[in-house]
C-alpha cells in the first residue's frame, strides 16, 4: 500500500480556503466546507425525462464533492433510470450511488431546480438549471426566462448542471455578490460571447453523428469529466466507441475531490484500470496505455486519430502536435486560488506549434506564507519540504472540469457536424459572459476521424 502524504490527501477545493487565507488551518478549512449544503429539486415530469435525469445526476456527482455538509434531493419521484449512465436501475438508486441523500433540506439551504418553471424563491439562493438544443445554463427561479425549445443535445444538461453547481459555490463562498441573481449560460454549438444562449438558434443541428474512436490523455480531473460526458451520449451500440485510455498515476485520497468517477473504494488503483472498468460498464471498448506521454510517443496506424487531452504539465502538452494525431482538443484549467475557475481550450493543429503555446511554464501562486502553512510548519506537522509540496498542489473544483469537458467534446461533435472548430476558447466561470473564442484557420473538412450514428430513439 502507498503511504500518502498530506499533499496526497488534502481536498483540492478545501485547499482554496488555505491558499486564500480564508482558513488558518486545515481543520478550520474542512469545518468551513462541512457547513456547505445544497438542495436539488426535480418535478415528476422532469424525473421521467432522460435529459433532466442527466442534469440531476451530474449535479449530484459534482455537488457532493463541494458541498461536504450534504446534497439533498427532495422530492424525488419514483422513476426508472433512463440515462445510459451505469448507476443502477432507478433514479433514486443512481442518486444514492453518486453520494446524494433523498431527504428534505433545512430551511434556507441553497436550491438548484432541475428544469421547472418560474417559481417563488424557496431560499435566498434558488436557481433553475435549464437547457435546450446545444445550450445550457441557469436562471434565477423567479425569472420568466427559458431557452427557445429545440431537440436536446446530450451535453447541454451536463453544462447546465456544472454551471449551476459553480453558481451555488460562488454564493456560499461569497466570491460573487450577484451569484444566483443573474442568468449564466452558453451554446455548445456557438460558444462565442455574442451568442444569446436563450435565443433562437436556428443553425443548431440535431446531433446525429458520434465519434467512433478517441484517445484520452490523462485520466484525472479532466479525463474523468471527458468519460462522464461520453457516457451521456446516445450511442446506438456503445461497444462501437473505441477508447484508448492513457495515464501513469494511481488514484489517491485527494483524487475524489475533483474527479467525478473516483471514490474512496478506488484508492491505490491505477487510473487506467479504474476508468477502463467504468467505461466497459457503460458498454464502451477500451485499451489502456500506462506510459508517460511525451515527444517520444507515437500513435500507430489504426489507433484513434483524435485525442482529448487533460494533462496538467507543459512537457506533455508540447508534444501534442508531434506524435501523429490528426486532431487534438486540449483543455487546461487554472491552478491557483484566484484562477482555478479559468478554462482554456486549444485545438491542434493550430496557427502556432504546441512547443510555442506552452513554451513558458506558468508560475504558481506563492502561498507558503499563508497562516495555514506557517501553522503546519511551526507545529511540526510538516517540515519545510512537506509545506512546499502541499502548497504547490493545484486548487481544483469538479464543476470546472465538467464545464471544460462539455466544451472540449463539443469541438469534436461540431467537427463531425460541419460546425466551427475553435483554435482557442478562454473563459472564467466567475464571469462566463466575458469569454473569448477564436475560430481556427485550419481546414478540417477532409478529416474523417471515424463516426457512428446516434440512437434514433435518443430524442
Amino acid at each position: 500500500m502507498t503511504a500518502f502524504t498530506t499533499a496526497d490527501k488534502l481536498h483540492r477545493l478545501v485547499k482554496h480556503a488555505l491558499d486564500s487565507g480564508a482558513a488558518a488551518s486545515i481543520a478550520e478549512a474542512e469545518a468551513l466546507f462541512a457547513g456547505y449544503r445544497l438542495a436539488l429539486r426535480i418535478s415528476e415530469d422532469a424525473a421521467r425525462d432522460r435529459h433532466h435525469q442527466a442534469a440531476l445526476l451530474t449535479a449530484v456527482a459534482l455537488a457532493r464533492r463541494v458541498f461536504l455538509g450534504g446534497v439533498m434531493v427532495a422530492p424525488l419521484p419514483d422513476a426508472p433510470l433512463l440515462t445510459p449512465l451505469p448507476f443502477g436501475t432507478t433514479l433514486a438508486e443512481a442518486v444514492t450511488v453518486l453520494g446524494g441523500s433523498i431527504a428534505e433540506p433545512e430551511a434556507g439551504t441553497p436550491v438548484i431546480e432541475i428544469g421547472g418553471t418560474t417559481s417563488v424563491r424557496r431560499a435566498p439562493f434558488h436557481v433553475r438549471a435549464i437547457f435546450a438544443g446545444w445550450r445550457g445554463g441557469i436562471v434565477p427561479a423567479p425569472f420568466e426566462a427559458a431557452p427557445v425549445p429545440a431537440p436536446v443535445m446530450a451535453l447541454a444538461p451536463m453544462l447546465a448542471a456544472a454551471l449551476a453547481v459553480n453558481e451555488a459555490f460562488l454564493y456560499v463562498s461569497g466570491h460573487v455578490g450577484v451569484a444566483g441573481r443573474r442568468t449564466v449560460g452558453l451554446s455548445l454549438w456557438n460558444p462565442a460571447s455574442t451568442c444569446d444562449w436563450l435565443g433562437d438558434m436556428g443553425t443548431e443541428p440535431i446531433m446525429s453523428l458520434l465519434p467512433a474512436q478517441l484517445w484520452l490523455i490523462g485520466l484525472g480531473h479532466l479525463g474523468q469529466a471527458f468519460l462522464w460526458a461520453l457516457g451521456l451520449l446516445p450511442f446506438a451500440r456503445p461497444q462501437d466507441l473505441n477508447l484508448v485510455l492513457q495515464d501513469i498515476d494511481i488514484i489517491t485520497p485527494s483524487t475524489e475531490s475533483t474527479s467525478i468517477l473516483s471514490d474512496a473504494t478506488l484508492i491505490n488503483i491505477k487510473k487506467t484500470r479504474a476508468m477502463a472498468a467504468w467505461a466497459e460498464r457503460r458498454g464502451f471498448s477500451t485499451v489502456v496505455q500506462e506510459r508517460l506521454f511525451d515527444a517520444s510517443f507515437r500513435r500507430q496506424d489504426g489507433e484513434p486519430a483524435v485525442a482529448l487531452c487533460g494533462l496538467d504539465n507543459g512537457v506533455g502538452r508540447q508534444a501534442l502536435d508531434q506524435v501523429g494525431f490528426d486532431f487534438v482538443v486540449e483543455a487546461g484549467l487554472g491552478r491557483g486560488h484566484r484562477d482555478f475557475r479559468a478554462v482554456r481550450l486549444h485545438t491542434m493543429p493550430a496557427s502556432r506549434p504546441a512547443s510555442q503555446i506552452w513554451r513558458d511554464a506558468q508560475a504558481d501562486d506563492q502561498v507558503e506564507d499563508r497562516p495555514a502553512y506557517q501553522g503546519l510548519l511551526a507545529s511540526g506537522a510538516l517540515d519545510r519540504c512537506g509545506v512546499t509540496l502541499l502548497a504547490g498542489k493545484a486548487v481544483g473544483a469538479p464543476f470546472v472540469g465538467a464545464t471544460a469537458a462539455t466544451l472540449a467534446l463539443s469541438e469534436v461533435l461540431r467537427l463531425l457536424h460541419g460546425g466551427t472548430v475553435h483554435e482557442l476558447i478562454d473563459l472564467d466561470l466567475k464571469a462566463v459572459e466575458y469569454r473569448c473564442t477564436v475560430p481556427t484557420l485550419q481546414n478540417f473538412s477532409t478529416l474523417n476521424p471515424g463516426y457512428v450514428m446516434t440512437d434514433e430513439r435518443h430524442e
